[in-house]
């Protein structure tokens, strides 16, 4: 064979080849790819664990209710509440004593008078600065003598309340018909004092 038909036969052959293998190859001309879309499932995230499961605790409920003390709205309901069985001090005593001396068988607010003057001379800085050291004081209660009080009788009635007058007095339970009063006498003298009256409770007026 000639060497232009050799070369003629070799270049149709060649281009057989070409056009079969163009053929059967897949079309990379468009630039198109053939990629399964994700489904928005598939794209999903996570963005936090999810919370554990905490079991539940039991708590028991908290009152806040607090119990009330009764409301004593008398004189007579407070002296009556007192515990008069209880061991006296040496200031209840002496309160006791002057209540008892100076106004038993008046009225609940006429002791209370009486007790609350001997409690505001304690405190006004005028007086001894104790109870007992007012009640005992020269010359200022009459029911005192020799330094001493008389005899009481313990098992009475009068005795009793006295003790739970000067208590409830002591203790500031009550508003005195008296307030700040320093001075009293009976109402059957007119000593003349000039002192401010600031009331007349039972048989007593009262001074400051």
């Amino acid at each position: 064979m000639s060497p232009k038909l050799r070369a003629a036969s070799l270049a149709a052959v060649s281009f057989c080849v070409f056009a079969a293998a163009i053929e059967a190859a897949p079309s990379f001309a468009s630039g198109a790819t053939s990629v399964a879309p994700m489904s928005a499932e598939t794209l999903k995230v996570d963005s936090a664990p999810a919370p554990a499961q905490v079991p539940a605790i039991a708590v028991e409920p908290v009152s806040n209710a607090v119990e009330a003390e009764p409301v004593l709205s008398s004189l007579r309901a407070l002296v009556a509440a007192e515990d008069i069985e209880a061991p006296l001090s040496a200031e209840e005593e002496c309160l006791a004593g002057a209540v008892y001396f100076e106004s038993r068988n008046e009225s609940l607010e006429g002791q209370h008078a009486v007790a609350d003057v001997v409690i505001n001379r304690a405190e006004s800085g005028r007086f001894p600065s104790s109870i007992c050291g007012v009640v005992y004081q020269p010359s200022q209660f009459s029911f005192v003598r020799g330094g001493r009080m008389p005899a009481i009788n313990r098992t009475s009635i009068d005795w009793r309340e006295a003790v739970a007058v000067a208590r409830v007095a002591m203790d500031d339970d009550w508003q005195s018909a008296a307030p700040k009063a320093l001075f009293f006498h009976a109402t059957r003298v007119s000593p003349g004092w000039r002192l401010k009256r600031v009331a007349t409770v039972g048989n007593h007026v009262f001074y400051r």
